[in-house]
């Protein structure tokens, strides 16, 4: 008998989302990762149902062959994706259907030669650990549904708690997902869990190259590796028997993916678990409000090896010296005289920000974006957004005047800065130009965990979860980076970020931490100086409710973006016509990006679901129309800034 089936293509059209029948072997069925021909060409697709009855009058060609299974899990998760943020099941299925790649020769596999030295079992676990273990494993067992906040100063022992989680995962025949923010967590993390588990870790990222990933999966799927380690991608891994979801750092605001599907790993995480019988746990330091507010709350206190160090805020409105502020210089030059390592932050790479002209108040721009353009030490200027660059000019392109200042500064300024007054100190500098090359970020890691009177110098990369011994030091040169923008999150994020930095100062000795500002009075400053975490947490929650922002309502973000600067806001408002019944801010004008005009929507909803759901739809029916003007749209469910 002739069976068919329903196929989505993954193609990225929104005009083509929509299922297709075909005919299809007795042994297929839903999951299936098909080959069909699609048009003119030949397609991958994936079957989300069988036995179907094909369209009246239509002659369905078959599939052409099978390349792959998937679990029938992942496939109800990418579709409720599709859902939730908007998008279409072809975008959200490739998620859980990449390209295969041919297989590699015999290689080292990427978690051998990425992985840091991991670190001993600990003799035992201290009373709020084993309580919080004794909570998991006892869900693990009821077969319970369960997502956990462990929430613990830096130090308090959260990893412990997840590898003796996944253990117990393992003990239970079942599997585990270990999520981290960002790659450049990934070394550190897998030297833990190899050092615990050897060679049934496998890890996912994007930096890996497509065999390598290719290889990763297929140990994953045949059930070699049961723990996959990784960051927002590994979500996905198909993991058979999964137990367990650990999201570490579930602050961080790179768990949200910023391009379509633009789904959130934490609450994909959630959703997984859900779907599979499993246990989610969301461990921080510095939880969000909205983990704070809804989940059951297990907590660790303080650091294990002692209490966090003393905070002390300098206030740049007094000090002469920028970068480096007396203070500062000072600290570190007790790391030359006594030894040990110092991480300084300041999240903005290059020499400056920005080149601004004295005589005519010009600062120079890029040509496609409505941002400045940032100095680096090559003497280029470039665009952080559409990667423009032109040298840098000795007289300014307006006047002629030979009076440029740069403004401000950035990593590779201060790294000079740090060898012209201390050359004693070996450098290391960790950011997006710093470890751009494969292999530059592990190594990088290692150089300083083996050094001594060393500074690590970095963005945001170097407040996250690092775990080196003898850091005597860490300090944030401008805490004010974050405050200043126009985001409900900015206070937030700030606090995360300051509190985070300090975590990585006196873990095995005493530690110090210093935070530069020209703001000592502002609420998030102040409450970070005093690891006050509850306190902070309170208050933000307090204001949200006012607002009516998450947890207590949800975001969705509609953003067009075109070549004319009044077609994005023509298409938004004709939009918002079809979106009645939810408090709809806007259209309203954003910066013009990589050339293309942009504006947006931003819905205040309880039902952020149907929101994206009908904004898909309506955008779908647009698509034809919208690709003639050339404009693109993008829906974007809980953005993490407006």
């Amino acid at each position: 008998m002739t069976r068919f089936a329903s196929v989505y293509p993954l193609v990225t059209a929104r005009a083509l989302a929509r299922e297709f029948t075909y005919e299809v072997p007795d042994e297929v069925g839903p999951g299936a990762v098909v080959e069909v021909r699609f048009g003119n060409a030949r397609r991958r697709g994936v079957v989300t149902e069988v036995d179907v009855a094909p369209p009246e009058g239509i002659e369905a060609a078959p599939v052409e062959r099978v390349v792959e299974e998937l679990p029938p899990a992942l496939v109800e998760l990418a579709l409720w994706i599709a859902d939730y943020y908007g998008s279409t099941p072809a975008r959200a299925l490739t998620l859980v259907a990449p390209v295969q790649r041919r297989a590699r020769g015999e290689r080292p596999q990427p978690a051998e030669r990425d992985a840091l030295p991991g670190e001993a079992q600990p003799a035992a676990l201290s009373a709020s650990q084993s309580a919080a273990l004794d909570r998991i494993v006892g869900a693990l067992d009821t077969g319970e549904t369960a997502n956990f906040l462990l929430y613990g100063a830096t130090g308090s022992g959260k990893t412990e708690v997840y590898l003796q989680a996944c253990a117990a995962a393992l003990e239970r025949g079942r599997g585990a997902i270990v999520l981290v923010p960002e790659i450049a967590l990934t070394p550190q993390a897998l030297g833990r869990f190899r050092a615990r588990f050897g060679e049934r870790i496998a890890v996912l990222h994007s930096a890996l190259t497509e065999a390598e990933r290719r290889d990763e999966r297929a140990r994953i799927a045949r059930g070699e590796a049961t723990i996959v380690v990784g960051a927002r991608s590994a979500v996905f891994a198909p993991v058979a028997g999964l137990a367990l979801i650990c999201v570490d750092e579930e602050h961080d605001g790179s768990y949200k993916q910023e391009s379509d599907p633009r789904y959130d790993a934490r609450t994909v995480a959630a959703k997984r678990a859900a779907l599979e019988g499993a246990v989610a746990v969301f461990g921080s330091a510095t939880p969000r409000p909205e983990s704070w507010g809804r989940l059951e709350r297990l907590e660790l206190g303080g650091r294990l090896s002692g209490p966090l160090p003393s905070v002390r805020v300098v206030d740049l409105r007094r000090e002469a010296g920028y970068p480096l502020s007396a203070p500062l210089l000072a600290e570190l030059g007790g790391i030359v005289d006594r030894g040990g390592k110092a991480i300084l932050l300041l999240n903005r790479r290059g020499v400056a920000p920005a080149l601004h002209c004295r005589a005519c108040g010009t600062t120079l721009r890029c040509h496609n974006c409505d941002v400045a353009l940032v100095l680096h030490g090559d003497r280029h200027l470039r665009c952080h957004h559409c990667a423009y660059a032109e040298p840098e000019p000795d007289t300014c392109p307006v006047c002629g005047s030979t009076e440029l200042a740069r403004l401000g500064a950035g990593t590779q300024r201060l790294e000079r800065e740090l060898e012209a007054q201390l050359p004693e100190l070996e450098r290391i500098r960790l950011d997006a130009d710093a470890v751009a090359r494969p292999g530059a970020l592990a190594a990088a890691l290692a150089r300083f965990a083996a050094a001594d009177r060393v500074v690590l110098v970095g963005t945001q990369m170097v407040a996250k979860g690092h775990h080196f011994p003898g850091v005597a030091l860490a300090a944030v040169v401008d805490a004010d980076t974050g405050l200043g923008l126009p985001d409900f999150r900015a206070e937030e994020r700030t606090f995360q970020l300051l509190t985070q930095l300090a975590g990585r100062s006196g873990r095995d000795a005493p530690g110090r931490v210093l935070v530069q500002t020209f703001q000592p009075d502002s609420r998030a400053i102040e409450l970070a100086a005093r690891h006050d975490v509850p306190r902070f947490l309170a208050g933000e929650l307090e204001r949200r409710r006012e607002l009516g922002y998450p947890p207590f309502r949800h975001l969705v973000r509609i953003v067009v973006a075109g070549p004319e600067p009044g077609a994005p806001l023509q298409a938004l408002a004709e939009l918002k016509e079809g979106l009645a019944g939810d408090d709809i801010l806007g259209p309203a004008p954003l910066l013009r990006l990589r050339g293309k005009f942009r504006a947006q929507l931003v819905a205040k909803t309880e039902h952020p679901r149907r929101i994206a759901a009908q904004a898909g739809r309506l955008l779908s029916a647009a698509a034809p129309a919208m690709r003639r003007a050339g404009l693109t749209a993008v829906v974007d469910v809980d953005p993490q800034s407006v």
